[in-house]
């Protein structure tokens, strides 16, 4: 099973320095449904899983190593903007919060993992798809929109799990 698109990410570019952008950015990077939080809850969840069910560990932890790169482009489009990398952005108070574990969901019941992987991801891509309307730079459109293409199968993934297991309880 394929994680990702088998498609090159771009080159990071941005068209000119924009912190605003950055800011913006900052919250795909380090927010409650960023990047950050993705890779933390999937791979407590593959080590949660690791001997119960081995498949699912490699599957989650292969979607981790995913996110780190969609981390390691967020983090190099923001420098790029002239802004930080830092784990921290813009709540929606417009206070600044530092991102923290209490972001992750620690549930061990495999059923409502996959339902909070399944939140998270539409949580990630319609982020993303809000960011892309209020960046007016065509070098991170075409990044945020490679990453959602990865993100879909993620979410493709969780549904199809989710779906196996729900048919196997009726059983």
């Amino acid at each position: 099973m394929e994680l990702k698109i088998d498609k090159p990410y771009p080159e990071i570019k941005v068209e000119n320095e924009n912190i605003y952008y950055a800011q913006l950015l900052q919250e795909d990077y380090a927010g409650p449904s960023s990047e950050t939080t993705a890779i933390m809850q999937y791979i407590y969840q593959g080590f949660d899983k690791f001997q119960m069910n081995p498949e699912f560990s490699r599957i989650i932890s292969q979607i981790a190593m995913v996110e780190m790169k969609h981390l390691e482009l967020l983090g190099k489009t923001i420098k790029a903007l002239g802004g930080k990398p830092e784990f921290k952005f813009v709540n929606k108070k417009k206070y600044i919060e530092f991102w923290n574990g209490s972001f992750v969901d620690f549930r061990t019941h495999f059923k409502d993992m996959l339902i909070r992987d399944i939140e998270l991801e539409k949580d990630a891509i319609k982020s993303y798809y809000k960011h892309i309307k209020l960046i007016d730079d065509k070098y991170i459109k075409v990044l945020l929109k490679r990453i959602i293409e990865d993100e879909l199968v993620h979410l493709e993934c969780f549904n199809k799990m989710l779906y196996m297991i729900s048919e196997s309880d009726e059983m």
